[in-house]
């Protein structure tokens, strides 16, 4: 009997203090295990392709690329450090140890407040291209927008620093037994990190992206009432206008794919319960979040056509011939 008992336990050589395996069907086990691990290898291998391409192509160097270059980063830090973990997880046991737990749970929330941070300064971004179109190019420029990059990596370190505090000092304090790993974040925290990370950010992407829909429809209509008394210059200009357009619309579909991917994951701060990390919400939750990830660059490939072109000269290694990095992708 005590053999048995031991073979259902993530230690059995610890009898008393070892948690159980939870119960698993094999065949439903090993195809979450193909899916999950199908999603991580997407989303690293469709991240690095984002990364390499606005790296590398001159063309691409613009502060918006930059927002999008810093949001690829952190989607690709999720694929290389959170969802093998997360895959890990799904057995129901921790055999990581405490140090690397407490790292773990603070990459993760420290990549999750970056990308709604990155998803703040697109919106910005996009709002100044199409409210304020003349004074762009001096407003956003690729200093400043550098400086606000890593100002949302840095304060991103420091904040979720301060609200693991406890929890990275003592990583196993709400482990009931040996082999979990847990992160508890109390109803007052929950509320203060999700008016911080998600609802004050929220709020300010759907005011800005409201303002931008207003200038853009009213922008379509007046094109169309002049479009008889256009000359060959205006035209230019309609061309720049539909690009900015354009782009606010396709960034607009990331804002709202990050937004059914965020909530569920906030969801338990919204409902006056404990932040933690149980298997359904594992699941559910954090891997949506994390399938955020993986959907913003199939975004890109769907609606920027610079991103397949440079996608087609990396897969066929058109990149290491001399003075690729100047070829016209735009």
């Amino acid at each position: 009997m005590e053999t048995l008992e031991g073979a259902e336990l993530c230690f059995p050589h610890l009898l008393n203090t070892s948690c159980k395996k939870p119960t698993q069907h094999r065949a439903e086990t090993i195809f979450l295990y193909i899916l999950l691990s199908c999603i991580t290898l997407l989303t690293v291998a469709l991240n690095l392709l984002v990364i390499i391409s606005i790296s590398h192509f001159r063309q691409l160097h613009s502060p918006t690329n930059l927002l999008l270059l810093s949001l690829a980063v952190s989607d690709l830090l999720v694929g290389l450090l959170l969802m093998p973990v997360q895959i890990l997880l799904l057995g129901g046991c921790w055999f990581l140890g405490s140090l690397i737990c407490g790292l773990f749970y603070y990459a993760s929330f420290i990549l999750t407040s970056v990308s709604v941070g990155n998803m703040v300064l697109i919106s910005v971004d996009r709002y100044v291209a199409i409210c304020d179109p003349l004074h762009y190019s001096t407003k956003v420029t690729q200093r400043r927008v550098k400086i606000c990059v890593c100002l949302c990596w840095i304060c991103s370190v420091f904040y979720n620093g301060v609200i693991l505090t406890d929890f990275l000092k003592h990583p196993d304090r709400y482990n009931s037994c040996y082999g979990e790993c847990i992160v508890v974040i109390n109803f007052i925290t929950g509320a203060v990190d999700v008016s911080m990370t998600f609802v004050g950010p929220i709020a300010v992407i759907i005011v800005l992206y409201m303002r931008v829909f207003v200038v853009a429809v009213s922008q379509a209509r007046a094109m169309r009432s002049h479009i008889t008394a256009v000359k060959l210059q205006g035209s230019v200009k309609v061309t720049a206008k539909k690009s900015e357009r354009k782009a606010a619309r396709t960034l607009g579909i990331v804002v709202v794919v990050f937004l059914i991917c965020f909530c569920p994951y906030f969801y338990p701060s919204f409902a006056s319960q404990e932040m933690s990390t149980s298997v359904a919400f594992s699941i559910f939750g954090v891997w949506l979040l994390y399938c955020n990830s993986c959907l913003n660059p199939v975004v890109y490939a769907f609606f920027y056509p610079w991103f397949r072109r440079s996608i087609k000269l990396i897969v066929t290694l058109q990149i290491l011939q001399h003075d690729s990095c100047d070829a016209n992708i735009l």
